[in-house]
């Protein structure tokens, strides 16, 4: 069987990561900033492995909404500042689970995300619940529904004009 590119690199990548997790080889990924390593602004995760297999636990960083942008030629680039090394130098070593930056799951936790090393698959996703009187509430929804009015209005007037446009033609 021949398989395009794009599927057979698919394939390879989810039995590589089947094999990491099964094996318990995986000790952690940190997910790292576009366009820190490449000019592309391809997302980078960096793989850490520990193959005697002794570990609970795997860490998980996000550390996408580090780094501080810069120029280097015609290309935009980010870099870590020295804090922020460390903060995931000392999140990594300590296994420590941060709000919206790192946590530390079990390998079977792994296996039910789909075999998904990105953190952000495994944070809480928190609601705050702020109570509001019927009278408040029908306030917001008054105002919703206004914005929501005079937008489908604006969205009509430029069917319209795209209309005319198209008829000009």
């Amino acid at each position: 069987m021949i398989y395009n590119d794009k599927l057979s690199k698919k394939l390879i990548e989810k039995k590589t990561l089947k094999r990491i997790v099964d094996e318990h080889w995986v000790y952690g990924c940190v997910s790292m900033p576009s366009n820190v390593f490449a000019n592309t602004g391809t997302n980078v995760s960096v793989l850490f492995f520990d193959k005697s297999a002794s570990a609970e636990k795997v860490v998980l960083i996000d550390a996408g909404k580090l780094g501080e942008e810069y120029e280097e030629g015609n290309n935009q680039k980010k870099r870590l500042r020295d804090f922020e090394v460390e903060k995931i130098v000392s999140t990594f070593r300590e296994c420590k689970a941060v709000d919206d930056f790192s946590v530390c799951v079990s390998y079977d936790d792994i296996k039910e995300k789909n075999y998904s090393l990105s953190a952000g698959q495994y944070f809480d996703i928190k609601i705050e619940y702020v109570d509001i009187t019927e009278e408040e509430f029908n306030i917001r929804m008054a105002s919703f529904r206004q914005t929501l009015t005079e937008q489908f209005a604006e969205s009509h007037r430029l069917e319209e004009e795209i209309m005319r446009q198209l008829d000009s033609l």
